[in-house]
């Protein structure tokens, strides 16, 4: 009989629970709580070493979340792009499949906190309806299956809606974003991991934000998942006082690699509700950078993006290694800070002048954000 389901059913939820557990004020942690959920499987809370500790920072609540002026709900606009309730299509040729509202713990800093943990937003009635609009939008090649957390289902349903979008003549590609290896590694089963391989071509990103989470327990698990042929990704958020250094997150990088996970991305942190004492500058973000590129292996170098705010996409930023280009050469600085001159190829016939396309402009979705008040990167 599987273990997980045990192991979650044992996990803190209550204030006085998590009060308890780690010395807090209940009627505080009540407050937290009314704003966004709070669970934490007791897999997760036994890699805290310290109150306050990397892992800490990600999973317990803090009055820092009832801040003033700390973000917006919808950061990156999904609901305007959501043309159904289970569905955000942004990209031509992708979208969002929103199938489960359940995380096995609950990301302190999650962009999706308005609807993560509410059954009523995030509901399995909402599935069929997700599946129909991916049969009818023949341009949808490749479907991202999120939530909340999809392998939070049950095997079958999880089978039931893989099934389903497998049998959509039009698409390609099918991906799973889950942070269950991370805080619930004991729910990657044989069983599952043998129904997963079914529904190749099949990617699954993870999430894991500080080397301490690539347990024995969590390599297991990645490992199962490598075994049957998924390629697996990582999707790391740059945290402050998580891994907001540059040792600790190449470490991170690399553990990732050891453990047959490439990383993908490096988010800089969404502005969203409750978030302020977790965000850093962006600075921050290309200095880890920095550190990574020509100091380890480059399929341990991630993209660092910010996803625009109002709903402009992700946007790749990296440091300033060109330092000038024209028709003769290229200059540029090695990872060393080392300077490099690259010639060019003559150019013997003009460029076209090419137009920019016209494109509909998204409507703000909040006075916060736009040109006038967000300044440029860089």
């Amino acid at each position: 009989m599987d273990e997980w389901p045990q192991i979650l059913r044992a996990s803190l939820r209550t204030p006085e629970q998590l009060a308890a557990a780690f010395d807090l004020d209940a009627t505080q942690i009540r407050k937290v709580a009314r704003a966004f959920k709070t669970q934490i499987t007791p897999y997760y809370a036994g890699l805290i070493k310290a109150k306050g500790d990397p892992i800490y920072k990600q999973v317990v609540p803090d009055m820092a979340e009832l801040a003033a002026n700390s973000g917006v709900a919808d950061p990156l606009g999904e609901d305007h792009d959501s043309p159904i309730p289970s569905i955000v299509h942004r990209y031509p040729d992708r979208c969002l499949f929103l199938v489960s509202h359940m995380c096995a713990s609950y990301c302190r800093f999650c962009t999706r906190k308005r609807k993560v943990g509410d059954p009523m937003k995030i509901h399995p009635r909402y599935i069929e309806d997700g599946l129909e609009y991916i049969r009818t939008h023949e341009e949808i090649r490749d479907v991202i299956i999120s939530g909340g957390d999809p392998l939070m289902l049950s095997d079958d349903r999880l089978e039931f809606i893989l099934t389903g979008l497998r049998a959509i003549p039009h698409l390609e590609i099918l991906r799973i974003g889950t942070r269950v290896p991370c805080f619930l590694p004991q729910r990657v089963t044989p069983k599952l991991a043998a129904m997963l391989r079914k529904f190749h071509p099949l990617f699954i990103n993870v999430h894991f934000n500080h080397p301490d989470e690539l347990t024995p327990e969590a390599n297991e698990a990645l490992g199962r998942l490598a075994d049957v042929g998924i390629p697996l990704g990582c999707q790391t958020v740059l945290l402050k006082g998580v891994n907001d250094d540059p040792l600790v997150m190449r470490r991170l990088m690399q553990k990732l690699l050891y453990a047959r996970v490439r990383p993908y991305y490096i988010y800089q942190a969404d502005y969203v509700s409750g978030t302020e004492h977790l965000r850093t500058t962006v600075e921050k973000g290309l200095e880890i950078m920095e550190s990574l590129r020509g100091w380890t292996s480059g399929l341990a170098v991630p993209y660092y993006c910010i996803d625009a705010p109002g709903g402009g996409g992700k946007i790749p930023v990296l440091p300033k290694y060109v330092q000038t280009i024209n028709d003769e050469q290229v200059v540029m600085r090695n990872f060393e800070g080392e300077t490099f001159v690259y010639p060019q190829t003559p150019r013997t016939v003009p460029l076209p002048e090419k137009k920019a396309p016209k494109r509909e402009r998204r409507p703000q979705i909040s006075p916060c954000y736009g040109s006038q008040t967000i300044p440029p990167i860089g």
